[in-house]
């Protein structure tokens, strides 16, 4: 709210005087009642009639100033805290999205965000008036009647404390719908991201109906936490309004033995409903408000999450031109204290330009190499380190390391714009000259041509509109715009055909020439263009050395061969 001090100090003054004219509506009409029916005087009635359409028209200039400009300013704040919560999520580790459903993070977004909306736009506003209305309530009535100022306040510790009882319960149940909400759209968001592998299965009845069940305990959730707001709405209602029965009867005594003037009464059973609605209107908000903290706490638990790989304070600057040396050093590593070890003293170095491949059976410890070269995950401290250029990359900052590293995923990740915006990914600055060359060098401007917008085409969610060999050449086009000194290959033709296999291929023997490369390989067919294999076998590094020396030797690689060559002699591949 800093930025916007101004702003919410001439609406917080439009909003004092316009519950000062408020508060002074009841004296108003006490001398207008009083002129009409004890002096009978005309003139009197009249200017005060004029006064008051005056003070009306003034109070609504102040509450569209006062609403327009609190509106502004907390649609801007909660622009910021959506911007400040998004900007955070996408810096925070892998790991962290790998214990996270994305639907869940989305309804933070939303739904949590929006909650808060509602408090500083509407509930901030209501909170200050009412309290300007119970204290200024309470001065008036002490002013006008004392004996009846206390009999009005003799309600209000029965109010305080009921709001205190039920708002801390309202806390728990508006977090308890909010969870459940959260947990929804993870399913919903969960099920349309896989929606082929749901309809492929038939599963479609299913989901809906475990979408349904959720749903249900939304409701139900929702339900109880309405049982609570409409006993809490009830109970101060009954007491406040009580309230005001005892003080009209007891103020209609005073008028009957001539100690109140029917005026004086009116004003004073006005500023006994101000002081009771105040009272309730408070025990509202303070409910409203325990909801918002439900919010506030899901929202910035995120915000205080801290990501587990971060820049170092005093990072080493990557010399350029990066030659691409890279070294594992006696790696060894877990992804938790208590998970087992994955990598045991892993060391292999991947010389400048040089092309290496790293083959092993499933849960080897392959892909995890791939992601400690990136950081996404880091080495622990004494547990080894990995360098690049000579530079332990924990002393790089992450816009240096991965700008030096291209990566060529299995299944590659589009987004939803056109074929442009995904290959400029890489390079959002690109001209249209540069976008075309890296097209071409990955073989992908053949089809592109075809498309009916060509490079303006929309791909779709995932890229959907396009083929598993498409996908993976525009992946490559980014590599090749990004132009990086280091590539990781994921078996980037594992689950293509055999003509989209040959053309990522052809542009794959582009991509490598004069880069270090990463091949991380299970299919061995891929390994041939490698100068060097290396073989892991649960976290260890078994071997080393070219195809036709891993055959001869008859080791892991030998008999991995074997398995997916069961017709060709080793010793002939």
């Amino acid at each position: 709210m800093r930025p916007y001090r101004a702003q919410m100090v001439v609406a917080a003054i439009a909003l004092v005087v316009s519950a000062a004219i408020t508060l002074a509506f009841p004296l108003v009409v006490r001398y207008l009642l009083d002129a009409a029916f004890v002096r009978a005087n005309a003139g009197t009635l009249n200017r005060i009639a004029i006064i008051l359409v005056g003070l009306f028209a003034v109070q609504a200039v102040l509450n569209f100033g006062q609403v327009w400009l609190l509106t502004a300013v907390a649609e801007r704040i909660i622009a910021k805290l959506r911007d400040d919560l998004f900007a955070h999520l996408v810096r925070l580790s892998p790991g962290f999205f790998a214990e996270r459903r994305s639907g869940e993070l989305t309804s933070r977004l939303a739904t949590d965000v929006t909650l808060l909306q509602s408090v500083m736009t509407y509930q901030a506003t209501e909170l200050s008036r009412q309290v300007l209305f119970l204290f200024g309530g309470v001065v008036m009535l002490t002013l006008t009647h004392p004996q009846l100022m206390v009999t009005t306040l003799a309600v209000v510790p029965i109010i305080v404390g009921l709001a205190w009882v039920f708002g801390r319960a309202l806390k728990r149940a508006s977090t308890g719908v909010q969870d459940r909400v959260a947990d929804a759209m993870g399913s919903a968001d969960e099920a349309f991201s896989q929606i082929r592998t749901v309809q492929s299965f038939t599963r479609e009845d299913e989901e809906a109906r475990r979408f349904s069940a959720q749903l249900r305990d939304v409701v139900a959730a929702a339900i109880r936490r309405a049982k609570l707001r409409g006993a809490f709405f009830g109970v101060i209602t009954f007491s406040a309004f009580g309230g005001v029965v005892v003080v009209l009867w007891q103020g209609g005594r005073l008028v009957l033995t001539g100690q109140l003037t029917p005026g004086a009464l009116v004003e004073f059973l006005f500023y006994a409903f101000f002081v009771a609605a105040a009272v309730g209107s408070l025990a509202s908000l303070f409910g409203n408000y325990q909801e918002a903290v439900g919010a506030a706490r899901r929202v910035f638990e995120l915000l205080d999450t801290r990501p587990t790989v971060v820049d170092p304070e005093a990072p080493v600057t990557l010399p350029r031109p990066v030659h691409g040396d890279v070294w594992f050093e006696h790696v060894t590593f877990a992804y938790g204290p208590d998970l087992p070890t994955v990598l045991h003293d892993v060391t292999f170095h991947i010389a400048t330009g040089e092309v290496v491949a790293l083959v092993g059976p499933s849960g080897a410890g392959k892909t995890t190499i791939a992601s400690l070269l990136t950081r996404f995950w880091d080495v622990p401290d004494g547990q080894g380190n990995i360098r690049l250029d000579g530079i332990d990359i924990r002393h790089l900052s992450l816009l240096d390391l991965r700008g030096a590293i291209g990566l060529v995923p299995q299944e590659p990740a589009l987004f939803s714009g056109t074929v442009r915006d995904n290959i400029s990914f890489a390079r959002p600055d690109a001209s249209n000259v540069d976008v075309e060359a890296a097209a071409r060098a990955a073989h992908a401007w053949e089809f592109i041509e075809r498309l009916p917008q060509g490079l303006e085409t929309r791909v779709g969610e995932r890229g959907v509109k396009l083929s598993g060999g498409q996908r993976q050449r525009i992946a490559i086009a980014r590599v090749f715009l990004k132009n990086p000194a280091v590539v990781l290959l994921d078996e980037a033709t594992s689950s293509l055909d055999s003509e989209s296999e040959r053309l990522v291929n052809s542009a794959m023997e582009v991509l490598l020439t004069g880069r270090s490369t990463l091949i991380i390989a299970h299919r061995l067919s891929t390994v041939r263009r490698a100068d060097r294999l290396l073989v892991l076998d649960h976290g260890r590094l078994v071997e080393q050395g070219s195809h036709a020396e891993l055959l001869a030797g008859r080791g892991v690689y030998a008999r991995l061969y074997r398995v997916q060559y069961p017709d060709e002699e080793p010793v002939q591949a």
